[in-house]
C-alpha cells in the first residue's frame, strides 16, 4: 500500500525535472543555511496507527552544482490503537540537485536515529530515508522546500508496542530555506559580438566606384580581389577574402546547456547565408571551449554538445559544407582562467574552415 502511495509522487515529480528550464549564467553558491519545516506522516500498516503530523529543522551547507549536506531534527506523532505514538530524532542527509535554478529538483538520501515512544515505553533505533524533492526561490535569501521520502524504522528488536520491530513509512515534509550571507550574483556577459582577430582597416574613400578601393564586407580584401562577398563580420580570412576563422563568445548559450541565444542565432543566420554563396565548398570544423570551472568531465560534454548544437543549427539553415563538431573542455585557454574576464574569454565556439 505503502509503495503505491510513493508512486505518484515520484512520477510528479520526475516530471516535473524533465520539464524545467536552465536559466542565465551564475556563480557557485556555498552558503550555508537553516531550513525548519513541518511534516505529514502516512504511518505504514504495520504500525498499527492513524496518520500524524510533526516539524523539525536542518542546518545544512552547499557544496557545489549538485550536491547539499544536513543535519536534521524533528518530532512526529500520532495516534495508535492502544496508546499514542511519538517519534523524535535526527538523520544526515545528502541531497543531489539535478540542477540548480529558479526551481530545483533533487533527490536525497538519508540516515539516522530514533527514538520512539508508545505511551510511556520508549525505545531508539536507526532509520533510513530516501526520496524526491524541490526547491523554489522566492527571494535570494528564501526559498520554499518540500520532498516526500520513504523511510525505513527499525527499533533492534524493542518490542515498544505489538507487532513487529520494523515499520515502513511515508512523510512528506514541506517548509523553507533561509541561507546565511548575499548570493553569489549572476555574470554579466559583454555585449554579443563575434571576436575580431584581426582589426579591419579603416574604409578608403570611394573614387569613381573602383572596385580596388571598395570593401564592402570590411574583411580588409577590396571588392576586386574578394572571391567571398558578404563574409560574416568579425571573422579572419585569407588573401581572397574568404574566411579562415571566427570565434564566438559572450552570452552565446543559456548557462549550463547547448541551448543557443537569440543572439548567437542572429550571428549563424549570417555565417549560414555567406557560407552559402561561397564558391569553395571547403570543410568547416566546430570547436567548442570551456572556462575552467567545474569538473572536467562536465566541461568536456558540455563543450561538445554546444559545437554540436552550431552544426546541427548550420545544417538546419541549409548549409551544405562538410561539417564536424569537436570539444575540449578547458584545454587550449587563451586568457587567464584566474579571472572572471579572463574565463568569459575563454567560454567560446571557434568556426574553423579547413582549406584543401
Amino acid at each position: 500500500m505503502l509503495k503505491n502511495k510513493l508512486l505518484p509522487v515520484a512520477a510528479f515529480l520526475g516530471f516535473s525535472f524533465m520539464s524545467a528550464v536552465h536559466a542565465g549564467d551564475q556563480l557557485q553558491d556555498d552558503r550555508w543555511y537553516v531550513a525548519p519545516f513541518a511534516s505529514y506522516i502516512h504511518s505504514g500498516g504495520d504500525r498499527n496507527a492513524s496518520d500524524g503530523w510533526g516539524g523539525g529543522a536542518g542546518f545544512g551547507k552547499i557544496l557545489d552544482q549538485h550536491f547539499n549536506v544536513e543535519l536534521r531534527g524533528f518530532y512526529q506523532g500520532y495516534s495508535g490503537k492502544t496508546a499514542p505514538l511519538s517519534l523524535s530524532g535526527g538523520t544526515a542527509d545528502v541531497q543531489y540537485y539535478f540542477f540548480r535554478d529558479k526551481f530545483s529538483p533533487y533527490a536525497v538520501l538519508a540516515l539516522g536515529g530514533i527514538d520512539t515512544c508508545h505511551g510511556a515505553n520508549c525505545a531508539g533505533g536507526f532509520i533510513g530515508e530516501a526520496g524526491l524533492g524541490f526547491t523554489y526561490e522566492i527571494l535570494d535569501n528564501l526559498s520554499f522546500r518540500t520532498d516526500a521520502r520513504y523511510r525505513y524504522n527499525n527499533n533492534l528488536g524493542n518490542h515498544i508496542q505489538p507487532g513487529s520491530t520494523e515499520f515502513n513509512d511515508l512523510v512528506v515534509n514541506a517548509g523553507f530555506v533561509i541561507p546565511f550571507g548575499e548570493k553569489p550574483k549572476a555574470y554579466t556577459a559583454k555585449a554579443v559580438e563575434p571576436v575580431v582577430t584581426a582589426p579591419a582597416p579603416a574604409p578608403r574613400p570611394v573614387a569613381a566606384l573602383d572596385c580596388s578601393t571598395l570593401d564592402s564586407d570590411n574583411d580588409g580584401v577590396n571588392n576586386c580581389l574578394d572571391k567571398c562577398p558578404d563574409t560574416t563580420r568579425g571573422s579572419k580570412v585569407d588573401s581572397n577574402g574568404c574566411p579562415i576563422k571566427l570565434i564566438l563568445r559572450g552570452n552565446q548559450f543559456k548557462v549550463d546547456s547547448a541551448k543557443l541565444t537569440p543572439e548567437a542565432m542572429s550571428i549563424l543566420d549570417e555565417v549560414a547565408a555567406s557560407v552559402k554563396s561561397y564558391p569553395e565548398k571547403n570543410e568547416i570544423k566546430v570547436e567548442g571551449y570551456a572556462s575552467s570551472e567545474g569538473k572536467a568531465a562536465h566541461n568536456l560534454k558540455l563543450s561538445q554538445n554546444r559545437a554540436s548544437s552550431v552544426v546541427n543549427y548550420l545544417k538546419k539553415k541549409g548549409v551544405s559544407n562538410k561539417l564536424s563538431a569537436k570539444g575540449y573542455g578547458s584545454a587550449n585557454p587563451i586568457a587567464d582562467n584566474k579571472t572572471e574576464a579572463g574565463r568569459a574569454e575563454n567560454r567560446r565556439v571557434e568556426l574553423i574552415w579547413i582549406k584543401d
